[in-house]
């Protein structure tokens, strides 16, 4: 009886030695992508400065490639983060939900200012992170998906304006350009950037949102 729970308990272990083995590469990429740039890093120096054989970097992560989509999850996408979504999917009142989503395309923006402002100076020109940026916005919209059919379930959406076509204008209105261009060049406080969102949202995509204050 005891040989079960043994099993259990050495997997746990191997679990969590794996996810701290993860995170003590990633951050030694970081590190080394923000000074000298991803394309002159080699998988090989990663794995020296993390103290771990080459092999257990390509068996965690299989390419160099994967290191940085797990650099950039973890600059972006925390616990916070998580628990923001967790919380914005129990919101069922239309407005506040809006708001909600505000509030987690500031988090993420937020994130990326502070975080990873230095790391997509060093690797911007690398075709893997146009492709992980691509990767990243196509889960975005995906995700929305469930924001836009509460709404639509609800009867809030404003007439004529097809679940597709809400989808396309949620996405648009909370990506990174509308941010970057308030915040960072016009000097918004992050605040008044959620809270603008979060109006403009509701306008675009509430029916009589006045109706439901």
């Amino acid at each position: 009886m005891t040989r079960p729970m043994k099993r259990k308990y050495n997997s746990q272990n191997r679990r969590n030695k794996a996810a701290q083995t993860r995170e003590t590469i990633a951050e030694a990429a970081k590190e080394l992508f923000a000074r000298r740039g991803y394309e002159s890093v080699t998988i090989e120096e990663i794995a020296v400065k993390a103290g771990v054989p080459v092999p257990t970097v390509y068996g965690l992560f299989k390419s160099k490639k994967g290191i940085l989509k797990e650099v950039i999850e973890r600059a972006l996408f925390g616990r916070e983060y998580e628990a923001l979504i967790q919380q914005t999917k129990q919101i069922r009142h239309p407005l506040q939900r809006l708001r909600g989503v505000a509030k987690i395309a500031r988090s993420v923006y937020d994130s990326e200012r502070a975080g990873m402002n230095l790391l997509r100076g060093a690797v911007v020109v690398a075709p893997e992170f146009g492709e992980l940026e691509r990767e990243r916005e196509q889960r975005r919209f995906e995700r929305q998906s469930v924001t836009l059919e509460q709404l639509s379930a609800a009867k809030a959406l404003r007439p004529g304006i097809s679940l597709t076509t809400a989808r396309d204008i949620l996405w648009a209105l909370t990506g990174r350009e509308p941010y970057r261009l308030l915040v960072v060049e016009k000097n918004w406080s992050p605040d008044r950037y959620e809270k603008w969102l979060g109006d403009l949202l509701i306008q675009a995509l509430i029916e009589k949102p006045e109706g439901l204050l």
